[in-house]
């Protein structure tokens, strides 16, 4: 043991009562209490933009092609997907596509009325996402070249409109010479995805239905959804397979379809940045304050310290090792407070939250392994850098002056 390391065990004592040991236990408890907040912004926040992200992008791809139109409306202008297309999307990122089409309706009841959009999917559509979030019934089994009236509505539909599964439910749409037209459906199926801009539309039906309504050809289809094999690449994928098709389609990627989710997104990171910098700032302060209190108290036994040859160096580092050893307990409380409250919300969710507001049913955590070590590390070495501050305070200190009232 090192003379600095011996003299700062036998100086300092969190256990002994007096100011100095107070302000240090405050200190403790500011350290522990910054680290876990600062942990549980990190992990809140992630698993937020991670989890509503999922959801966005899987309910609506994360890339479609359609045609390039100047109308805003839901209707759009069919385009067939050939193999001169197919060609040209020969990506390796691109792991499979979705023939699909949107078409305005009403649903009408006895009592109520809904505005809604029909999505139409093929027979190779791939339901998981739709089954992960199905409450009630089931996913519908299309076939080639027949059309099929189960449909999958979503449980705010259903509620509205009052249907259960293998209900019959007539939709209204409006053709190409302005005429009223109904079609008799069957409820297949009932979903919740807890996005309320797309669960207070969307109802999902055979695309061979979308194109007898529309008077469209065999083949031609509204969209194309294309996935990825990497969803943080979207932009770039995006950007690629703008460039690679007919100039007479166009390709959006779903942060462009709901800008205003992944904008409010963007939004949380500058809220963990507010949080962690508050954190940063308070712990500092109270550390620094700390380290200056004790300093104060230790005026004497400095000036007794240099009368017997230590350097300034020396009485320095004594300061800087328990200051460090006060840091390090308070990070590890911290860390202890912090996954932990992680790991109970985790697995129990017992913070609960309005889906309609925020899209998830409880507060989302998601702990990276990385995001911990580089916060602990990050914030160590710049509470230390802080702490170097105070010690100035050793080198002004005169034996002569500071031993006299000892």
């Amino acid at each position: 043991m090192n003379a600095a390391t011996f003299i700062s065990k036998r100086i300092f004592s969190l256990s002994k009562e007096n100011l100095s040991s107070t302000v240090m236990r405050i200190a403790v408890a500011s350290v522990a209490l910054g680290i876990a907040i600062m942990l549980i912004s990190i992990a809140v926040v992630v698993g937020f933009k991670n989890q509503i992200k999922d959801k966005v992008i899987g309910f609506v791809a994360p890339i479609h092609v359609q045609a390039l139109n100047q109308n805003e409306s839901i209707e759009e202008a069919p385009f067939v997907f050939d193999s001169v297309l197919k060609a040209r999307l020969d990506k390796p990122f691109i792991k499979n596509m979705h023939k699909t089409a949107n078409k305005a309706g009403i649903i009408k009841t006895d009592d109520e009325i809904q505005a809604v959009v029909l999505k139409g999917v093929d027979v190779d559509y791939n339901w998981n996402y739709i089954n992960y979030y199905l409450i009630d019934g089931e996913t519908p089994q299309y076939i080639e070249n027949e059309r099929s009236n189960d449909v999958v509505v979503s449980n705010i539909i259903a509620h509205k409109m009052k249907l259960k599964v293998g209900d019959d439910v007539r939709i209204w749409f409006v053709d190409n010479d302005m005429k009223a037209r109904g079609r008799k459906f069957v409820v297949k199926g009932i979903y919740e995805t807890g996005l309320q801009e797309c669960d207070e539309r969307f109802v999902f039906c055979d695309l061979n239905q979308i194109r007898r309504l529309n008077g469209w050809k065999n083949g031609e289809i509204g969209h194309l959804e294309i996935w990825v094999d990497n969803e943080d690449n979207i932009s770039d994928y995006n950007h690629q397979i703008y460039y690679s098709i007919p100039t007479e389609l166009v390709s959006y990627s779903a942060m462009e379809t709901y800008p205003q989710i992944f904008d409010w997104l963007s939004l949380q990171d500058m809220n963990v940045v507010i949080i962690i910098v508050l954190m940063l700032l308070v712990a500092g302060i109270t550390i620094i304050s700390m380290l200056l209190i004790i300093i104060l108290e230790r005026t004497s036994t400095i000036g007794l310290l240099k009368a017997m040859g230590a350097s300034n160096g020396l009485i320095r580092s004594i300061f800087l090792r328990r200051s460090c050893s006060i840091l390090l307990i308070g990070i590890l409380i911290g860390n202890v407070i912090g996954i932990g409250f992680c790991l109970i919300q985790k697995y129990t969710s017992f913070i609960s939250l309005s889906p309609e507001s925020y899209y998830l049913s409880a507060v989302p955590i998601e702990l990276n392994i990385w995001h911990i070590l580089a916060l602990n590390i990050g914030t160590m070495l710049l509470w230390v850098l802080m702490l170097l501050l105070p010690t100035m305070l050793i080198n002004n200190v005169r034996p002569s002056k500071s031993i006299r009232f000892e």
